[in-house]
Protein backbone atom coordinates (compact mmCIF):
# COMPACT_ATOMS: atom_id res chain seq x y z
CA UNK A 1 0.00 0.00 0.00
CA UNK A 2 1.35 3.09 -0.83
CA UNK A 3 0.63 6.77 1.51
CA UNK A 4 1.51 9.99 1.07
CA UNK A 5 0.84 12.10 4.09
CA UNK A 6 0.26 15.93 3.22
CA UNK A 7 1.62 17.76 6.06
CA UNK A 8 1.05 21.51 6.90
CA UNK A 9 3.96 22.68 8.79
CA UNK A 10 1.84 26.04 10.27
CA UNK A 11 -1.17 23.75 11.77
CA UNK A 12 -1.97 25.09 15.27
CA UNK A 13 -2.35 21.58 17.23
CA UNK A 14 0.37 20.03 15.75
CA UNK A 15 4.30 19.58 16.69
CA UNK A 16 7.10 18.08 14.74
CA UNK A 17 7.41 15.42 17.60
CA UNK A 18 3.57 14.74 16.94
CA UNK A 19 4.48 14.35 13.39
CA UNK A 20 6.96 12.34 13.55
CA UNK A 21 5.25 9.80 15.60
CA UNK A 22 2.23 9.60 12.80
CA UNK A 23 5.19 8.38 10.35
CA UNK A 24 6.59 5.91 12.25
CA UNK A 25 3.57 4.39 12.94
CA UNK A 26 2.65 4.27 9.25
CA UNK A 27 5.77 3.64 7.95
CA UNK A 28 5.19 0.14 10.12
CA UNK A 29 1.92 -0.52 8.24
CA UNK A 30 2.93 1.06 3.98
CA UNK A 31 5.17 2.38 1.53
CA UNK A 32 5.08 5.98 2.89
CA UNK A 33 5.82 9.42 1.93
CA UNK A 34 5.79 12.70 3.60
CA UNK A 35 5.43 16.36 1.86
CA UNK A 36 4.94 19.31 3.95
CA UNK A 37 3.18 22.42 2.62
CA UNK A 38 5.38 25.32 1.37
CA UNK A 39 2.21 27.67 0.16
CA UNK A 40 -1.69 27.87 -0.30
CA UNK A 41 -2.09 25.78 -3.41
CA UNK A 42 0.53 23.37 -2.76
CA UNK A 43 -1.51 20.57 -0.69
CA UNK A 44 -3.55 20.29 -3.65
CA UNK A 45 -0.98 20.47 -6.25
CA UNK A 46 0.64 17.32 -3.97
CA UNK A 47 -2.76 15.24 -3.83
CA UNK A 48 -3.27 15.49 -7.40
CA UNK A 49 0.40 14.37 -8.14
CA UNK A 50 -0.84 11.51 -5.81
CA UNK A 51 -3.53 10.64 -7.38
CA UNK A 52 -2.02 10.42 -11.08
CA UNK A 53 0.82 8.47 -10.06
CA UNK A 54 -1.43 5.74 -7.97
CA UNK A 55 -0.85 6.23 -4.74
CA UNK A 56 -3.63 4.30 -2.46
CA UNK A 57 -4.12 6.57 0.36
CA UNK A 58 -3.74 10.52 0.97
CA UNK A 59 -3.37 11.51 4.53
CA UNK A 60 -4.36 15.07 5.51
CA UNK A 61 -2.70 16.16 8.38
CA UNK A 62 -3.50 20.08 8.98
CA UNK A 63 -6.80 21.69 9.19
CA UNK A 64 -10.38 21.87 7.73
CA UNK A 65 -8.07 24.39 4.82
CA UNK A 66 -5.63 21.36 4.49
CA UNK A 67 -9.02 18.91 4.05
CA UNK A 68 -10.05 20.83 1.54
CA UNK A 69 -7.24 21.47 -0.66
CA UNK A 70 -6.43 17.52 -0.81
CA UNK A 71 -9.88 17.34 -1.60
CA UNK A 72 -10.16 19.30 -4.60
CA UNK A 73 -6.62 18.01 -5.36
CA UNK A 74 -7.36 14.28 -5.22
CA UNK A 75 -10.53 14.99 -7.67
CA UNK A 76 -8.64 17.28 -9.86
CA UNK A 77 -9.71 14.65 -12.89
CA UNK A 78 -13.36 14.35 -11.33
CA UNK A 79 -14.96 11.35 -9.46
CA UNK A 80 -13.68 8.44 -10.93
CA UNK A 81 -12.62 4.54 -9.48
CA UNK A 82 -8.66 5.30 -8.97
CA UNK A 83 -9.42 8.53 -6.96
CA UNK A 84 -7.00 7.49 -3.52
CA UNK A 85 -8.65 7.01 -0.17
CA UNK A 86 -8.48 10.07 2.21
CA UNK A 87 -6.90 10.02 5.50
CA UNK A 88 -7.74 12.36 7.98
CA UNK A 89 -5.52 13.74 10.77
CA UNK A 90 -6.82 16.92 12.43
CA UNK A 91 -4.56 19.28 13.55
CA UNK A 92 -6.49 22.95 12.80
CA UNK A 93 -7.65 25.23 15.48
CA UNK A 94 -11.49 24.04 14.76
CA UNK A 95 -11.30 20.49 12.88
CA UNK A 96 -14.96 20.59 11.46
CA UNK A 97 -14.56 18.00 9.15
CA UNK A 98 -13.33 15.40 11.49
CA UNK A 99 -14.92 16.08 14.08
CA UNK A 100 -18.17 15.90 11.83
CA UNK A 101 -17.44 12.74 10.92
CA UNK A 102 -16.57 11.28 14.08
CA UNK A 103 -12.45 11.41 13.93
CA UNK A 104 -10.79 12.08 17.41
CA UNK A 105 -10.08 15.93 17.52
CA UNK A 106 -6.96 15.23 18.75
CA UNK A 107 -3.81 14.16 16.48
CA UNK A 108 -2.35 11.14 18.44
CA UNK A 109 -5.98 9.56 18.69
CA UNK A 110 -6.97 10.11 15.38
CA UNK A 111 -3.44 8.29 14.19
CA UNK A 112 -4.76 4.87 15.83
CA UNK A 113 -8.33 5.08 14.48
CA UNK A 114 -6.15 6.04 10.97
CA UNK A 115 -3.99 2.62 11.67
CA UNK A 116 -6.85 0.80 12.80
CA UNK A 117 -8.49 1.62 9.37
CA UNK A 118 -5.63 1.34 7.03
CA UNK A 119 -5.41 -2.78 8.94
CA UNK A 120 -9.03 -3.45 8.17
CA UNK A 121 -9.29 -1.72 4.54
CA UNK A 122 -12.59 0.48 6.02
CA UNK A 123 -13.42 3.15 4.25
CA UNK A 124 -16.72 5.45 4.36
CA UNK A 125 -17.65 7.08 1.38
CA UNK A 126 -19.22 10.52 1.60
CA UNK A 127 -20.64 12.82 -0.56
CA UNK A 128 -19.38 16.89 -1.21
CA UNK A 129 -20.46 19.89 -1.99
CA UNK A 130 -19.38 22.11 -4.91
CA UNK A 131 -19.21 25.82 -5.40
CA UNK A 132 -17.93 27.20 -8.92
CA UNK A 133 -16.10 24.05 -9.59
CA UNK A 134 -14.64 23.75 -5.99
CA UNK A 135 -15.81 20.91 -3.77
CA UNK A 136 -15.87 21.33 -0.02
CA UNK A 137 -16.48 19.30 2.73
CA UNK A 138 -18.91 20.85 5.36
CA UNK A 139 -19.49 24.36 4.34
CA UNK A 140 -19.39 27.63 2.11
CA UNK A 141 -20.44 30.84 3.46
CA UNK A 142 -21.45 34.47 1.64
CA UNK A 143 -21.43 37.77 3.42
CA UNK A 144 -21.05 38.36 7.47
CA UNK A 145 -19.77 34.41 7.81
CA UNK A 146 -17.27 34.78 5.18
CA UNK A 147 -16.04 38.68 6.17
CA UNK A 148 -14.97 37.00 9.18
CA UNK A 149 -12.99 34.40 8.14
CA UNK A 150 -11.03 37.35 6.15
CA UNK A 151 -10.74 39.11 8.72
CA UNK A 152 -9.04 36.11 10.83
CA UNK A 153 -6.81 35.21 7.83
CA UNK A 154 -5.48 38.63 7.66
CA UNK A 155 -4.60 38.79 11.26
CA UNK A 156 -2.51 35.72 10.94
CA UNK A 157 -0.83 37.40 8.04
CA UNK A 158 0.40 39.53 10.85
CA UNK A 159 1.46 36.94 13.14
CA UNK A 160 -1.76 36.52 15.59
CA UNK A 161 -2.33 32.25 16.43
CA UNK A 162 -5.63 31.19 15.28
CA UNK A 163 -7.83 30.81 18.51
CA UNK A 164 -11.37 30.90 18.76
CA UNK A 165 -11.20 33.74 20.26
CA UNK A 166 -9.71 35.43 17.59
CA UNK A 167 -12.68 34.10 15.31
CA UNK A 168 -14.85 35.81 18.47
CA UNK A 169 -13.03 39.36 18.30
CA UNK A 170 -13.66 39.55 14.60
CA UNK A 171 -16.66 38.37 14.60
CA UNK A 172 -17.86 41.20 16.92
CA UNK A 173 -15.84 43.56 14.98
CA UNK A 174 -17.49 42.28 11.63
CA UNK A 175 -20.84 42.57 13.27
CA UNK A 176 -20.68 46.11 13.73
CA UNK A 177 -19.37 47.00 10.54
CA UNK A 178 -21.23 45.62 8.17
CA UNK A 179 -24.97 46.45 6.82
CA UNK A 180 -27.40 45.09 8.96
CA UNK A 181 -30.27 47.01 7.67
CA UNK A 182 -30.31 45.96 3.84
CA UNK A 183 -30.17 42.54 2.51
CA UNK A 184 -27.90 42.29 -0.74
CA UNK A 185 -28.07 38.27 -1.43
CA UNK A 186 -31.00 36.61 -3.35
CA UNK A 187 -31.04 32.62 -2.81
CA UNK A 188 -32.52 30.82 -5.93
CA UNK A 189 -33.73 27.29 -5.24
CA UNK A 190 -33.97 24.16 -7.42
CA UNK A 191 -38.21 24.14 -7.29
CA UNK A 192 -38.18 28.21 -8.58
CA UNK A 193 -38.59 29.49 -5.08
CA UNK A 194 -36.43 32.89 -4.76
CA UNK A 195 -35.44 33.90 -1.48
CA UNK A 196 -34.63 37.95 -1.55
CA UNK A 197 -34.53 39.02 2.17
CA UNK A 198 -31.22 37.52 2.72
CA UNK A 199 -28.13 39.17 4.38
CA UNK A 200 -25.89 35.70 4.54
CA UNK A 201 -25.91 32.28 3.43
CA UNK A 202 -24.35 29.24 4.55
CA UNK A 203 -24.65 26.43 2.26
CA UNK A 204 -23.81 23.00 4.68
CA UNK A 205 -22.69 19.16 3.44
CA UNK A 206 -22.34 18.21 7.45
CA UNK A 207 -23.55 18.72 10.67
CA UNK A 208 -22.44 21.00 12.36
CA UNK A 209 -21.43 24.24 10.71
CA UNK A 210 -18.85 25.12 12.84
CA UNK A 211 -17.45 25.00 16.36
CA UNK A 212 -17.33 27.85 19.46
CA UNK A 213 -14.90 26.19 21.59
CA UNK A 214 -16.26 22.56 21.94
CA UNK A 215 -19.74 24.03 21.24
CA UNK A 216 -20.94 22.83 18.04
CA UNK A 217 -23.47 25.08 16.21
CA UNK A 218 -26.36 23.33 14.33
CA UNK A 219 -27.94 25.50 12.04
CA UNK A 220 -28.89 22.81 9.45
CA UNK A 221 -29.48 20.24 11.94
CA UNK A 222 -30.77 17.30 9.40
CA UNK A 223 -27.65 17.46 6.62
CA UNK A 224 -25.21 14.90 6.62
CA UNK A 225 -22.38 13.66 4.59
CA UNK A 226 -24.69 11.03 2.68
CA UNK A 227 -27.97 13.54 2.29
CA UNK A 228 -27.75 16.28 -0.42
CA UNK A 229 -27.02 20.53 0.96
CA UNK A 230 -28.49 22.35 3.55
CA UNK A 231 -29.17 26.37 3.13
CA UNK A 232 -29.10 28.56 6.19
CA UNK A 233 -29.68 32.35 4.62
CA UNK A 234 -29.91 34.73 7.46
CA UNK A 235 -33.02 37.30 7.08
CA UNK A 236 -32.74 39.78 9.93
CA UNK A 237 -29.22 40.29 11.58
CA UNK A 238 -30.77 42.37 14.52
CA UNK A 239 -28.31 41.41 17.43
CA UNK A 240 -31.16 39.95 20.26
CA UNK A 241 -32.24 37.88 16.89
CA UNK A 242 -28.64 36.88 15.94
CA UNK A 243 -27.86 35.48 19.90
CA UNK A 244 -31.23 33.92 20.39
CA UNK A 245 -30.81 32.11 17.37
CA UNK A 246 -27.10 31.27 18.43
CA UNK A 247 -27.99 29.77 21.43
CA UNK A 248 -30.36 27.87 19.52
CA UNK A 249 -28.04 26.45 17.35
CA UNK A 250 -26.09 24.83 20.50
CA UNK A 251 -26.65 21.91 22.16
CA UNK A 252 -28.02 18.61 21.60
CA UNK A 253 -31.16 19.48 20.31
CA UNK A 254 -30.33 22.20 18.27
CA UNK A 255 -33.75 24.53 17.65
CA UNK A 256 -34.07 26.93 14.33
CA UNK A 257 -36.73 29.37 14.15
CA UNK A 258 -38.20 30.10 10.91
CA UNK A 259 -38.41 34.27 11.62
CA UNK A 260 -34.42 34.82 11.13
CA UNK A 261 -33.76 32.59 8.63
CA UNK A 262 -34.89 30.64 5.53
CA UNK A 263 -33.39 26.98 6.28
CA UNK A 264 -33.75 24.35 3.53
CA UNK A 265 -32.40 20.84 3.70
CA UNK A 266 -32.05 18.25 1.11
CA UNK A 267 -30.85 20.19 -1.75
CA UNK A 268 -29.16 19.24 -4.72
CA UNK A 269 -28.31 22.36 -6.14
CA UNK A 270 -28.90 26.54 -5.55
CA UNK A 271 -27.84 29.63 -7.07
CA UNK A 272 -27.12 32.50 -4.90
CA UNK A 273 -26.50 36.20 -6.07
CA UNK A 274 -25.27 39.18 -4.67
CA UNK A 275 -26.25 43.10 -5.69
CA UNK A 276 -22.61 43.58 -5.38
CA UNK A 277 -19.34 41.04 -4.55
CA UNK A 278 -19.19 40.05 -1.43
CA UNK A 279 -16.68 38.03 1.40
CA UNK A 280 -16.69 33.87 0.20
CA UNK A 281 -15.50 31.09 2.38
CA UNK A 282 -15.27 27.47 1.72
CA UNK A 283 -14.74 24.79 4.56
CA UNK A 284 -13.48 27.95 6.76
CA UNK A 285 -10.96 29.66 3.73
CA UNK A 286 -11.26 32.84 2.29
CA UNK A 287 -11.70 32.95 -1.24
CA UNK A 288 -12.11 36.44 -2.37
CA UNK A 289 -16.01 38.55 -3.62
CA UNK A 290 -18.18 37.00 -5.34
CA UNK A 291 -21.12 38.29 -7.20
CA UNK A 292 -22.71 34.71 -7.90
CA UNK A 293 -21.96 31.46 -6.53
CA UNK A 294 -23.83 27.95 -8.17
CA UNK A 295 -23.92 25.47 -5.81
CA UNK A 296 -23.88 21.63 -6.11
CA UNK A 297 -23.89 18.25 -5.05
CA UNK A 298 -21.18 15.59 -5.47
CA UNK A 299 -22.96 12.06 -4.48
CA UNK A 300 -20.03 9.39 -3.34
CA UNK A 301 -17.56 11.68 -4.43
CA UNK A 302 -14.62 9.77 -1.72
CA UNK A 303 -14.04 7.53 0.07
CA UNK A 304 -12.69 8.01 4.14
CA UNK A 305 -10.26 6.10 5.66
CA UNK A 306 -12.44 5.55 8.86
Amino acid sequence: MRVLVVANPQATATSPRERDILARALASEAELDIAETAHRGHAAALACRAMRDGTDVVVALGGDGTINEVVNGLLTDGIHDAVPALGIVPAGSTNVTARALGLPNDPLEATGVLLDGLRAGSRRTISLGIVDGRYFAFAAGIGFDAAIVERVERQRRRGKRSTHALYARQGVREFFHTNRRTPRLHVELPDGAVFDDVHFAIVTNADPWTYVGNVPLHPTPHVTFESGLALYARRRMGMTGVLISIARMAGSRPHVGERGAHVVHDLDGLVVRADEPMPVQVDGDYLDLRAKLVFGSAAEAVQIVH
